[in-house]
């Protein structure tokens, strides 16, 4: 955890500096966005992470045969800089993602071979840190690059424990800002009937897993595509905040390293 601290807000910091800068946006070839703060926060992670001798697969590094990284016991998945889009947008609904990944007690199946042992979500703009480990529970923390240095624990004296105790009147649905789908759209229409009342709130990257976690949000459907990478660190947050991230084909929760990482649709309540 401390290592996956160190890392997510030395990342958070380089993205900081693009960010104030007059950044060009790339396109990748499946036409999604990328910026010089996606590559210098892989190479700050990947040289703060390599001192613990495991695997990196992160969306901005080399890929691994799926033959070979099924076989790891563990595992850093990262996502260097989730939600470009917001980034290259300025509102500052961005995040860094890091989990460490254990594999599961499951056969290995086209479903996934691992799960989410431990996750850190970093907000640059917002300089908030969620942070969650098994045992050690789920935790938010403010103000968190002015504590550079401090190591997990210390860091929990100076944290809200999620979830934290929201008073709220209305069932409330966050829903990805930039992939609305007809299926979410049916989900919400669903939950008004069996709710009444229903606010909706729109979140870029991996906030909308946070805001679920620590109490803000009732629930967060996902009918569109995601990433193993997008969604990992959340999970192992929300798991340890009492919710789960629910693969929707299998009603169970989401299962990771499979062949090929896109998720499958899922429900984070």
């Amino acid at each position: 955890m401390d290592l996956a601290i160190e890392a997510a807000l030395k990342a958070g910091a380089a993205i900081r500096e693009v960010y104030g800068s007059a950044f060009a946006v790339e396109l990748k070839s499946d036409d999604s966005p990328l910026t010089e703060a996606d590559g210098r926060a892989h190479a700050v992670i990947a040289d703060v992470l390599k001192t613990s001798r495991l695997p990196v697969l992160s969306e901005e590094g080399a890929r691994t045969d799926p033959e070979v990284r099924q076989q790891w016991r563990r595992y850093w998945l990262v996502d260097p800089l989730d939600g470009t889009k917001e980034f290259i947008r300025r509102n500052g609904e961005f995040t860094v993602n890091i989990a460490l990944m254990g594999r599961d007690d499951e056969p290995l199946s086209a479903l996934g071979a691992a799960t989410p042992l431990a996750g850190v979500i970093y907000v640059p703009v917002k300089d908030v840190l969620y942070f969650a480990w098994p045992a050690g529970g789920a935790w938010r923390q403010e103000r968190a690059g002015t504590l550079n240095g401090s190591g997990a624990y210390e860091r929990t004296a100076q944290s809200e424990r999620l979830p934290v105790d929201h008073q709220r009147d209305a069932f409330t649905i966050v829903a990805s800002r930039s992939h609305r789908s007809p299926e979410t759209e049916a989900f919400i229409a669903r939950m008004r009937q069996e709710h009444g009342h229903v606010e909706l709130a729109s979140m870029g990257s991996a906030l909308k897993i946070c805001l679920v976690a620590e109490g803000t949000a009732d629930v967060y459907p996902r009918y569109a595509p995601t990433m193993e990478w997008d969604t990992a660190a959340g999970h192992a947050i929300a798991r340890q905040a009492g919710r789960e991230l629910f693969d929707l084909t299998t009603n169970a929760p989401m299962r990771y390293n499979k062949h090929d990482l896109v998720n499958q649709w899922f429900i984070v309540q």
